[in-house]
């Protein structure tokens, strides 16, 4: 297996490369703990954001959560004895991944949930594995881009509407605009996916405080013009949902998506956001008393055959098939 020390801005660590680390017999059980995980710390967005919007206007929200979690991951950072590059190329790929992967698809998608009703936006943020196959079986092709990735992408998006409910999809249509600015959030999340393989050469945790770093720090300008926070009186509620969604969903969130591209790659790494829907229902009934959705048995089942046919290595198929077969 091919490997190359990573750059970690004056101490050197050892980094697997896109092509060695998506072979289906690299991929072992910790590897898919890792997407779970990653599915639980995105998944806890959906709560702890309606907690922090409560009190808290969107652009200062992101900016704090985005800032926190900077803080968090240079504290560790610094006691791992690792330094952040100083280098411009380093803060180039930095900053473009954060603009397509956080800045600009989660400004577009708060704007449009002004027109679209929350469960319309569950849905269509849920086509990214669409995209991000699409891109790759006709654009990119990084790495296999098998039919049975494409039908467990098919069959997540299915489990997600059963989950959410039938009836979010008569509401589609209504505010056009503001749907296909969420579509091209979407998809701006799944190159955000693709772009970040070529972060692979820097440990995870660095690219995280990064991107984080960068992105509350454009923000930070344009919330103290905006929103003024210094006249803003959050809840105490709200002050720890920001700190904590900062800490979990964004630092050890961020950190873990880029250790799953390099070992998983874009596809399988794109599963997780069909894990985040079940989970995210789950902490909303639990945090916010929300009631339990009809369909969530179907939905469950579907969501499930969809991610294990995004992430069993096709090989896997072949040999389970042959055995049939014999």
């Amino acid at each position: 297996m091919l490997k190359q020390r990573a750059k970690t801005g004056g101490v050197t660590a050892p980094a697997i490369t896109p092509t060695s680390t998506t072979a289906p017999g690299a991929r072992g059980w910790r590897d898919y703990t890792l997407l779970l995980a990653l599915a639980c710390c995105w998944s806890s967005t959906y709560p702890l954001t309606k907690i922090g919007l409560g009190s808290i206007p969107p652009i200062t929200f992101i900016s704090a959560r985005s800032l926190v979690a900077a803080a968090f991951l240079l504290v560790v950072l610094r006691i791992r004895g690792i330094r952040i590059p100083t280098d411009i190329k380093a803060w180039k790929l930095f900053a473009f991944q954060q603009t397509i992967n956080s800045t600009i698809p989660f400004l577009v998608i708060t704007w449009a949930q002004l027109y679209v009703p929350a469960s319309n936006t569950v849905v269509l943020a849920s086509t990214t594995p669409i995209f991000a196959f699409l891109i790759t079986w006709a654009i990119t092709r990084h790495e296999p881009a098998s039919p049975l990735k494409f039908v467990g992408a098919i069959l997540g998006l299915a489990g997600t509407v059963a989950i959410i409910g039938l009836d979010a999809l008569s509401g589609f249509g209504k505010e056009i605009v503001a749907e296909i600015a969420i579509l091209l959030a979407t998809i701006s999340f799944a190159c955000a996916t693709i772009f970040g393989l070529r972060l692979s050469d820097y440990d995870p945790m660095v690219v995280a405080a990064g991107s984080l770093l960068f992105g509350g720090t454009v923000l930070l300008p344009v919330a103290l013009i905006v929103d003024h926070p210094w006249t803003l009186h959050p809840t105490p509620q709200a002050l720890v949902a920001t700190v904590v969604m900062g800490i979990f969903s964004s630092a050890f969130g961020l950190m873990l998506f880029y250790m799953c591209l390099t070992r998983l790659g874009t596809l399988t790494t794109n599963a997780q956001g069909y894990l985040r829907i079940p989970i995210g229902v789950a902490l909303s009934v639990i945090l916010l008393g929300e009631s339990v959705p009809s369909n969530l048995t179907l939905g469950l089942l579907l969501v499930m055959a969809g991610v294990a046919a995004m992430t069993v290595p096709t090989e896997a198929v072949k040999r389970w098939l042959g055995r049939l077969r014999g």
